[in-house]
């Protein structure tokens, strides 16, 4: 086993995440090698001092631009990569295969797993007699764990009523049903808003979300569509939810301002100014009025700040 290897691998193995007999291998070099040992030492020192710090949790809108970037990235990613490492460098599944028997077993135990799979789901589609072995009602929506969800494939609101079918995966494609004050319905609506890769829907999750923009959870998910889709109609349709708390919430005020001054649709950005137009009095909305008439690249938009701000009183 040579140094470099053993070096690149020592965060693993002070982490514990090597496999057995990997870790076997690097216990044996480093009691014959001072070199490797010493920079075991350091790495040591370096993970207690790092452990010695808080961590911090990364907040809500953070998770989910995250998310929402990653399956965007994950949409646009060339395919294949899996057998062109297979067919062009066998020679590196060879390698760690020689270092690391325990990958056999493992392969072993998944065809195992897979032949039991294959028979639970053969057993799982034959009629149930036995009445104690049904399941709860088919419209009982059972209790959604966020963590689970993979994606919500469609929202659909039947006609005169405020009832709500969701289709959504986990491992498996699942429906929901249910009015749109149910926690489960609202819970599957919010994570359609913020993490879905489909822009379709995320726009129909925002536009049934815009119904009870009174929740504050919902409030909250509002304006990160409004910040952070890259879907210029969500962003529309999120604008429309936070309308009528324009005046009353200082956070919703500051996030269509913001939307005025950054957003690259010009329809939002219109939406926008006409949201201020009633609060152009207010300091903080006349001082962004001011900087649009003043250095805004459209016209349009330098052309209604100037108008509006015409209409101001002067202050004394």
């Amino acid at each position: 086993m040579k140094c470099d290897w053993v070096q690149d691998n020592l965060i693993f193995y002070v982490y514990n995440e090597l496999e057995d007999d990997a870790r076997y291998e690097v216990e044996q070099h480093l009691a014959r090698c001072p070199e490797c040992a010493a920079e075991l030492k350091a790495t040591r020192k370096f993970h207690a001092t790092l452990s010695q710090e808080p961590v911090i949790e990364p907040s809500p809108n953070l998770l989910a631009a995250s998310r929402m970037r990653l399956q965007e990235a994950l949409e646009t990613t060339a395919q294949g990569g899996f057998w062109q490492r297979l067919i062009f460098d066998p020679g590196a599944w060879l390698r760690q295969v020689r270092m690391a028997p325990a990958l056999v077993a493992a392969i072993f135990i998944v065809g195992f797993g897979g032949g039991i799979g294959a028979t639970y789901n053969f057993m799982k589609s034959q009629p149930i007699t036995d009445v104690s072995q049904l399941g709860p009602a088919p419209n009982t929506p059972a209790p959604v764990n966020a963590s689970t969800i993979t994606g919500i494939q469609s929202i659909t609101q039947q006609p005169g009523s405020d009832q709500v079918d969701i289709k959504f995966n986990t491992l498996s494609t699942q429906e929901a049903h249910g009015s749109l004050n149910d926690q489960n319905i609202q819970q599957l609506l919010l994570f359609a808003a913020r993490n879905n890769f489909n822009p379709g829907v995320r726009m129909d999750a925002v536009d049934q979300l815009t119904h009870a923009p009174n929740d504050t959870n919902v409030r909250e998910v509002l304006m990160y569509s409004l910040q952070n889709d890259t879907n210029p109609g969500v962003r529309l349709k999120a604008l429309d939810g936070l309308s009528s708390f324009v005046r009353q919430d200082v956070r919703v005020r500051d996030a269509v301002l913001l939307a005025l001054v950054n957003d690259g649709n010009l329809g939002v950005r219109n939406q926008a100014l006409h949201l201020v137009e009633p609060l152009k009095a207010d300091s903080g909305v006349r001082s962004v009025l001011t900087k649009l008439s003043q250095s805004d690249q459209n016209a349009s938009i330098r052309s209604q700040a100037r108008a509006m701000l015409a209409q101001v009183p002067e202050m004394d």
